[in-house]
């Protein structure tokens, strides 16, 4: 894939949504990265059990903390962290190959330390409606990594 991406998920609490998630990345040809402490059990049992008979052929990478995460990051490698309370646009930005499209769990999104930290590499999706507090994370995901590849080109 000529684009490289990579979905990061930090403590994701609903396997529903990382299951549809893991799906996006496998069709999409991106690594998901799921980073822990994680709200559900992932075995090769678990993952039976729920279905998603995909799984085997995703290539998922673990991480047992977001600092160990961040760590294990290249210095130069393209990030960026998605967050409702970011100021710039997600159309705004313009994705580089191999980045890291970095999303926070459903219930609280990403801590504010880590995007007081990156403030220059986060970013939000547009929403209309004030009433809605957030996207689906699945939704997000496929936003934003579609929004990605088609700045990157289509093969």
């Amino acid at each position: 894939m000529p684009h490289e991406l990579n979905v990061v998920l930090v403590e994701p609490e609903i396997p529903q949504n990382t299951g549809t998630i893991g799906r996006l990345c496998l069709a999409t040809g991106a690594t998901l990265h799921l980073v822990e402490p994680l709200g559900f059990d992932i075995s090769d049992a678990a993952v039976k059990r729920a279905g998603l008979d995909y799984w085997q052929y995703l290539k998922l990478i673990r991480h047992p903390s977001i600092e160990a995460f961040l760590e294990s990051l290249p210095p130069d490698a393209p990030r960026v962290f998605i967050s409702k309370k970011s100021g710039p646009l997600l159309y705004d930005y313009s994705f580089q190959p191999g980045t890291y499209l970095i999303f926070g769990k459903e219930t609280a999104g990403l801590p504010d330390w880590i995007l007081n930290a990156h403030a220059a590499d986060s970013i939000r999706i547009p929403m209309y409606d004030a009433r809605v507090r957030s996207l689906n994370l699945s939704n997000a995901v496929g936003i934003c990594v579609y929004e990605a590849i088609r700045q990157l080109g289509y093969t």
